[in-house]
């Protein structure tokens, strides 16, 4: 859908109490530019909603709006072209979610609830548990002392929302993120983590900077906490240089020896990624994860979203979009991790519309997500030679022909074919579509693929899982980059206690209207919580390390040997 030809009347919106404009001049391309399509943004100053152009330059995806009041805003969209219109081939076609918590009061992105013209239920929730960390990382803005506020759902808030999650149809979100701050600060995370579980939800996710693991108690942590039904340690993880992760490269090995003790056996490294900061060890961290690959499951990239005001020479300097980190990671192994290995969000549509199909129709979870909003892939692990080698699971699996192989099966069984015959027909083919000979010799990937339509369960999809190493990036956007169509197909949620469901890129891009706005009603001042639990928040709460003994151990020095 192109938002952009939306009709945008003069006027003004109140939001959170605050008012804003919309609509303003349509901005025009010049020489050299291409208009890719038309859409919708927002001022990064007074979010005034305006139209936008996404056009073609240099070989790069560029978007470009213009405020009558702060001028014109143009920021690099996507830095390849021709990567760009690859992921676009898969773009969803339009539809919109069967549950909607809010109707459109005004136009997107001011009335997010999810509203009824949202096009993705939840493929993951954030949920803010607190605010609280024992750091105070001068990059953060969400920490509570900086804030100047706790936030921190009780049980019964926290329950209540997740009931809320579970409305959505066909059937409820089934994927939660815990996060923060540091979700670790809470003494009863364990207990939160058994009420997701409760409620429902099969995928539970950690996100953390993992320093409470490295500590005493650490791997009683781990176990309790995945005893109680954590799935996936999100953690975050900016290389392996010290000066560059400064966060928790210390304790890393610690971590990691914990988790081993515990049977904590599916970690994804999250590096933040900025140009020109850690883009040198994008290779570095790929081959750190493969490593550790027992208890690594995958890496998620996250390009950096540049908040605050910051002028056009500083997002230039800082500013990496996804085809950029897929050409320095194809640079930084060798080329073995290929720019054409990689395949946007909604490519797996063709997968779950056919499962929908062969489950008599019973509906599916499917992820319409935008095709700009991530890209990844899967290898396999070559460690038979010298040293651990990168097999691209496009390198010997014809992908494409298999989608389009299953989407004819998908019209055949609408048009009435025996799903029975279909399927068997589909066993016998699964083989046409790998190559033998490039396919690693201890991997029979036909048979793992048939598990997963003959099965069609968590425990089928976790065998391909532990065979390869997930590589994904996500953007998230923010006010220079914004684009509203984005909004419109995000996936990745957060529930608030409101209740409410609130899209990524409008929760922490438009924080006075949402993130701020919420936790602010919700919260507790830092006075009233330090009397109520003293020590908890300020700088009796932060950590403080000894770089010296953890640089010491046994246990440091093999984790990083051959990296540092």
């Amino acid at each position: 859908m192109d938002v952009g030809q939306q009709k945008l009347d003069e006027k003004t919106v109140e939001v959170a109490g605050r008012k804003i404009a919309i609509g303003g001049p349509k901005p025009e391309l010049r020489s050299g530019e291409a208009l890719v399509r038309n859409t919708l943004s927002v001022c990064p100053e007074c979010y005034r909603l305006l139209p936008a152009v996404v056009y073609e330059k240099e070989s790069k995806i560029w978007i470009r709006k213009a405020c009558p009041e702060h001028g014109e805003v143009e920021d690099l969209y996507w830095g390849d072209a021709e990567m760009y219109k690859k992921a676009m081939r898969f773009e969803a076609p339009p539809t919109k979610v069967k549950y909607a918590y809010k109707q459109l009061e005004n136009p997107c992105p001011f009335s997010c609830g999810i509203c009824s013209t949202h096009t993705t239920q939840t493929a993951l929730a954030n949920v803010v548990v607190t605010n609280r960390c024992n750091f105070s990382c001068w990059y953060c803005f969400f920490f509570a002392e900086k804030s100047g506020y706790v936030y921190e759902p009780t049980l019964e808030q926290y329950r209540m929302m997740m009931k809320h999650l579970r409305k959505q149809y066909p059937y409820g979100a089934k994927a939660i993120q815990l996060t923060g701050g540091e979700p670790l600060m809470r003494d009863d995370i364990v207990d939160i983590v058994r009420i997701t579980k409760e409620e429902g939800f099969t995928h539970i996710q950690l996100n953390t900077h993992g320093i409470f693991f490295a500590l005493d108690g650490g791997v009683d942590l781990a176990r309790r906490l995945r005893e109680a039904g954590v799935n996936t340690v999100y953690l975050s993880f900016d290389g392996l240089d010290p000066k560059i992760n400064v966060k928790n490269h210390w304790e890393v090995p610690y971590i990691f020896e914990a988790f081993r003790k515990a049977g904590m056996t599916s970690v994804v490294l999250v590096p933040t990624v900025i140009n020109g900061w850690n883009t040198h060890e994008l290779g570095k961290i790929v081959r750190f994860a493969a490593y550790n690959s027992d208890i690594v499951r995958g890496v998620n990239f996250q390009p950096v979203s540049l908040v605050g005001q910051m002028p056009r020479s500083e997002r230039d300097k800082h500013r990496i979009t996804i085809p950029d980190v897929i050409r320095l990671l194809e640079e930084q192994t060798n080329g073995e991790i290929g720019r054409d290995a990689w395949y946007p969000v909604p490519f797996t549509l063709v997968l779950t519309m056919f499962l929908e199909k062969l489950t008599k129709g019973k509906e599916r979870w499917h992820m319409p997500i935008h095709p700009a909003c991530g890209m990844a892939t899967y290898v396999y692990l070559d460690k038979s030679r010298d040293d651990v080698h990168f097999v691209p699971i496009t390198s010997f699996v014809d992908v494409e022909g298999f989608s389009e192989y299953l989407k004819e099966k998908t019209v055949e069984m609408e048009k009435g074919r025996s799903r029975y015959l279909v399927m068997l027909e589909l066993l016998r083919k699964l083989g046409s579509f790998i190559e033998k000979k490039k396919q690693p010799k201890d991997l029979n990937l036909g048979k793992i693929i048939a598990n997963i339509i003959l099965r069609r369960s968590y425990g089928a999809l976790s065998v391909f899982h532990y065979k390869f190493l997930y590589l994904g990036m996500m953007h998230f956007m923010d006010p220079y980059n914004y684009d509203v169509e984005r909004v419109m197909h995000c996936g990745v949620h957060y529930v608030t206690p409101e209740p409410n469901v609130v899209p990524f890129c409008t929760f922490n891009v438009l924080p006075e209207l949402y993130r701020d706005n919420v936790q602010k009603e919700f919260s507790v001042s830092l006075e009233e919580w330090n009397r109520l639990k003293p020590g908890t928040v300020g700088d009796r709460a932060k950590y403080k390390r000894d770089v010296k003994k953890l640089a010491s151990g046994e246990t440091y020095r093999k984790t990083y040997e051959g990296f540092l």
